[in-house]
């Protein structure tokens, strides 16, 4: 079970982000982002413009990085086969790929906003010969026939879905596989230069603390160094407009021509987003001050979106809404969690993190006999909105954000909330379905996951344009230091931290009281997505994606793993499949 929260109480403030940032080892940054608006946002720190670029480039990097590691590395085999490639046939292949990137060119999609002023650097293509395509198939077999399948083993490779793709599809983007495993290291670049390492970079309240000087080649931010970053950012957009969407596109749309446009679950009926990317320097969160400041509004909940655009509702969420428990709070009816007094439910900022197993004693650790979902079963809380379960995650934001467009709330959209918009009009002319239609399934859950991947790519460039456009102006202040020590702070004080992390809405909350943090609590991603029931019994996104998606052969639920890899789970956990006579089929592994 997370026990930060614990870790984290009665400690100085000021260092909270570097142990909370611990919570998880694959989005890292986020979660000392989080801290630091939280601690900033309760004792009133704005930070200068140059520290809110350079988190918002680290923040955006971060989101692609996470985005196209998953596809490739954690969810991609649950759609190709390495074996199925091996069938396929090089030179069609690579008339395939030639074909891939002339039918889904995306990088139109892009505003002038984001252009590089100066950039020289090579385009990152993916290779389109028969030669380089019968390498790959070679290097591949050689695995195959070894019976060590490597990175390429614990999968179903017999299992009839991965027919669904012919051979070359399978080989194309297995050979991506490959080179994205090579060079997804330098998505993360500016992590390193602008916070000395990844993972977990280094902060400071207040700002950032790597210097700025234009003259010194030792100082930490040179111009060698920010030309390091915009290489970086621009083998990214590369990567995402020329790997990972075109594979995205033309994969999902196989699967929607095939009918396979299951596992929607909770996206349907309810989701929520935070909103991110402050585009200038703000007073605080709880204040409402930064919402008017995101380029991606997509604070706010959003119902029913499947009937159609037009009929789903909109529900905002402001500054004040997340510091009130009528909007956000958290259960532990089905949690391995004990609350004062028989309390039911509490907002995060006087939540209770009170560990009470009660789970069963028969069986072993490692395998139980049973688990009795009516009493508690979860180490993770239920967390909800007005009582409800919410999904979050890339698919909530573009939902909410096409929304507020669509239903002329947000009136004046920015650049990135317009590209969301033409990004989702786009696919729907490419998979001849409605947005609501298409979006509200594991493949869409999947494709948005890739459209916030190029949002975030075009993000880091409109904001590293921003950051050397200010130092040329003489501005090369990263951090406000004035209310960096505790005798400046009321004595007790309050806030929020929020994030629009790679997995969706992401809140941490601190009650500071004489300088030391008296409480401390977050609702993460995959609390709202992998929650257990509510105590209205309403299912968690997790949980109600799988009702109804079929399974071919239930000794190997490739669809449901789909299913649950679609939302990016920072957790392993098992999926156990049942006959109507409560034995058990199988038990898989999702990691």
């Amino acid at each position: 079970w997370r026990g930060i929260e614990l870790v984290a109480k009665d400690r100085d403030p000021r260092d909270l982000w570097a142990f909370v940032q611990r919570i998880c080892g694959v989005c890292t940054t986020t979660h000392a982002l989080a801290a630091l608006r939280a601690v900033e946002d309760a004792i009133g720190i704005t930070i200068p413009k140059n520290a809110n670029y350079i988190r918002n480039i680290m923040h955006s990097s971060l989101d692609v990085h996470d985005h196209i590691v998953h596809f490739y590395h954690l969810h991609a085999l649950d759609w190709v086969s390495p074996v199925a490639a091996l069938s396929a046939d090089p030179a069609k292949t690579a008339q395939l790929q030639n074909d891939v990137l002339a039918t889904y060119n995306v990088s139109g999609l892009a505003p002038a906003e984001t252009a590089s002023k100066d950039s020289a650097y090579p385009k990152e293509f993916p290779k389109a010969t028969t030669a380089y395509f019968t390498a790959v198939q070679q290097k591949v077999k050689k695995i195959v026939e070894s019976g060590q399948l490597g990175i390429f083993s614990a999968q179903w490779w017999d299992h009839p879905d991965y027919n669904l793709l012919p051979p070359e599809v399978h080989l194309m983007a297995v050979s991506h596989y490959l080179n994205i495993l090579d060079r997804q290291r330098d998505i993360v670049i500016p992590h390193v230069v602008f916070g000395g390492k990844n993972p977990h970079p280094h902060y400071i309240v207040g700002g950032m603390p790597c210097s700025i000087s234009m003259n010194d080649m030792n100082a930490p931010i040179n111009t060698q160094r920010l030309a390091a970053v915009e290489q970086s950012i621009a083998l990214t957009k590369d990567l995402v407009d020329n790997f990972y969407v075109p594979d995205l596109l033309a994969i999902g749309k196989i699967y929607v021509e095939k009918g396979m446009i299951d596992g929607g679950g909770l996206a349907k009926k309810r989701v929520m987003s935070y909103g991110d990317y402050p585009d200038d320097t703000y007073t605080g969160i709880s204040n409402g001050d930064y919402h008017k400041k995101c380029i991606v509004r997509s604070n706010g909940v959003v119902e029913n979106f499947a009937l159609g655009v037009d009929k789903a509702t909109f529900i905002p969420l402001e500054g004040k809404d997340f510091m009130d428990p009528q909007y956000l709070s958290e259960e532990v009816d089905h949690s391995w969690f004990t609350y004062p007094d028989g309390t039911k439910t509490l907002h995060p900022i006087e939540g209770v993190t009170d560990p009470k197993f009660t789970g069963p004693k028969s069986g072993t650790k490692e395998k139980w006999e049973f688990l009795d979902e009516d009493k508690k079963y979860s180490w993770i809380k239920s967390p909800t909105f007005k009582g409800k379960t919410a999904e979050v995650g890339p698919l909530a934001k573009y939902i909410v954000v096409y929304t507020k467009v669509k239903q002329g709330i947000i009136k004046d959209p920015t650049w990135a909330e317009s590209m969301i918009v033409r990004q989702i009009d786009t696919v729907s002319q490419v998979l001849g379905v409605p947005a609501h239609v298409w979006m509200t399934t594991m493949v869409g859950r999947t494709a948005c996951r890739g459209l916030d991947a190029q949002v975030a790519a075009n993000i880091s460039q409109y904001f590293f344009n921003k950051l050397v456009s200010n130092i040329k102006n003489g501005d090369t202040t990263v951090a406000d230091m004035t209310k960096f020590e505790p005798n400046t702070w009321d004595k007790d004080a309050k806030g929020v931290g929020l994030v629009d992390a790679p997995r969706g809405g992401l809140g941490h909350w601190i009650h500071i009281k004489d300088g030391r943090s008296a409480n401390y609590q977050c609702i993460v991603p995959s609390t709202w997505n992998a929650g257990p029931r509510n105590e209205q019994d309403q299912m968690g996104p997790y949980e109600l994606s799988i009702i109804g998606t079929p399974v071919a052969d239930p000794t190997k639920p490739l669809e449901v793993v789909r299913t649950i890899h679609s939302f990016d789970p920072c957790m392993s956990c098992a999926v156990h499949v049942v006959n109507t006579e409560n034995g058990e089929v199988t038990e898989v592994k999702v990691l």
